[in-house]
């Protein structure tokens, strides 16, 4: 675990969030940048990134990159800013798709 004033490299400076569990995942943009975090802040930055991709790291608990994948389909970009949601950019993956009827 990593406490609030050492928190994972993939926790958003504004992101209030502690993190949970060890740093198992590494998240990549599309130019390959990429940060180690914990399942958590792992999620909630690759729902923040267009095209991101999550790889598990060689010591990470089966299935984590999976769980990561998962968890960031219903979280909407930079879940923590408040604020009217209207735009696509500003919805989850899972949001959109339900306003396009696709499952």
């Amino acid at each position: 675990m990593v406490s609030m004033d050492r928190r994972c490299p993939a926790a958003h400076p504004e992101d209030p969030t502690e993190c949970i569990g060890p740093v198992v995942v590494t998240v990549l943009d599309t130019v390959n940048a990429g940060a180690d975090g914990c399942e958590h802040h792992a999620a909630r930055l690759l729902a923040s990134l267009e095209r991101g991709r999550v790889y598990a790291l060689p010591d990470a608990p089966q299935g984590a990159a999976i769980r990561v994948f998962t968890a960031a389909d219903g979280i909407r970009p930079f879940c923590w800013v408040d604020g009217p949601r209207t735009e696509p950019s500003q919805l989850s993956n899972a949001e959109n798709r339900k306003r396009h009827g696709r499952r």
